[in-house]
């Protein structure tokens, strides 16, 4: 991966943030784009928001987006466009945490600070035998404090990478390489058979139903859009007139919704296609939608304010959340820039 060996802080961190609840192979395009855009941090902190956003598009959690920006601009203002070097500084920056900080301060200055990811917990419960939670108040301190014990303060950078490579590659989550392992003779979880029980999590993921169902307004050439404000997913992202219901099949409603919460005149509008229910699994949630296809007459007009009339190539050029594009894409024809 381009970062490994990496010490431009700026690129560490941008890494970094892309790889937060991302996988590596989705997060490497990604990570190339940005670089290729914004090859420095003064570069993004000047860039306009929208056009940071749809390079994000389709990337998820777009609060980590926000922060990007945000952060970006910070240290452009209060630092002079040069990344702090002290893990205190580091983690006080917006959408930056434990894991992280002691990442950027390792990788990019030599600070002696121990990296906990996935893999380092993984290592240190099989190794050690801890089934103290990972997800826990206590099992978080506990981890940082072994893997701070741990930590070679020469070289803290290279220790750090070896131990998440280590669980990466050897102490795998599924079909481990015991037979392989240096530590094959001393890992409590092998002689103990503890394998597939450490590291142990309590926490279980609580997943709802959401039920969208948008309205695809189009009039002379152009569809009508707005842009998510809300506390809530897809935030900042671009969308259609949207009614969220109880269920997909909402029977009469489309008109009623039309009408009453678009201010449309009756009959000055036809519904002239209904899609099948489309899905898209978030970590939390899980978002049933279906497209409405809306045709408007020439005089008629949308008095509700927040919306905006865009034309296709204008709608290329903005970022909307994976559900939405993939549909235009597939579905209506209009593929992003």
């Amino acid at each position: 991966m381009p970062w490994k060996g990496e010490k431009d802080a700026y690129r560490i961190w941008l890494s970094e943030i892309i790889l937060q609840q991302t996988r590596v192979g989705q997060g490497l395009d990604y990570y190339n784009r940005f670089i290729t855009h914004y090859p420095s941090i003064a570069d993004l902190a000047a860039a306009p928001d929208d056009a940071v956003m749809k390079l994000w598009e389709g990337l998820g959690y777009y609060s980590r987006c926000r922060n990007l920006m945000a952060t970006a601009r910070y240290i452009v203002a209060h630092h002079n466009g040069q990344f702090p070097d002290n893990y205190e500084d580091i983690i006080s920056l917006k959408g930056v945490g434990p894991y992280t900080a002691a990442a950027i301060a390792s990788f990019g200055f030599n600070r002696p600070h121990a990296v906990v990811d996935g893999n380092v917990y993984r290592v240190l419960s099989r190794v050690f035998g801890i089934d103290t939670p990972t997800d826990s108040t206590e099992g978080k301190k506990q981890f940082a404090e072994l893997a701070q014990q741990l930590l070679d303060p020469k070289i803290p950078g290279e220790y750090n990478q070896a131990i998440m490579d280590f669980g990466a590659t050897v102490c795998k989550p599924q079909s481990p390489l015991c037979g392989n392992c240096i530590f094959h003779d001393i890992c409590v979880a092998r002689k103990q058979n503890l394998i597939d029980q450490l590291p142990v999590k309590t926490k279980k993921l609580s997943i709802r139903a959401r039920y969208f169902n948008y309205f695809l307004i189009q009039k002379g050439g152009k569809m009508l859009i707005r842009q998510r404000r809300e506390k809530d997913i897809w935030q900042d992202l671009y969308e259609f007139p949207l009614l969220e219901s109880d269920a997909v099949a909402i029977g009469k409603k489309p008109a009623a919704f039309l009408e009453k919460e678009l201010g449309m005149r009756k009959n000055s509008f036809q519904i002239t296609q209904t899609s099948s229910c489309f899905i898209r699994q978030l970590t939390h949630q899980t978002i049933k939608a279906v497209f409405f296809h809306v045709q408007l007459d020439e005089t008629a007009t949308v008095p509700h304010l927040g919306f905006s009339w865009v034309s296709q190539d204008e709608l290329k050029k903005l970022a909307f959340p994976r559900l939405l594009r993939d549909y235009l894409e597939r579905e209506v024809g209009i593929k992003s820039k």
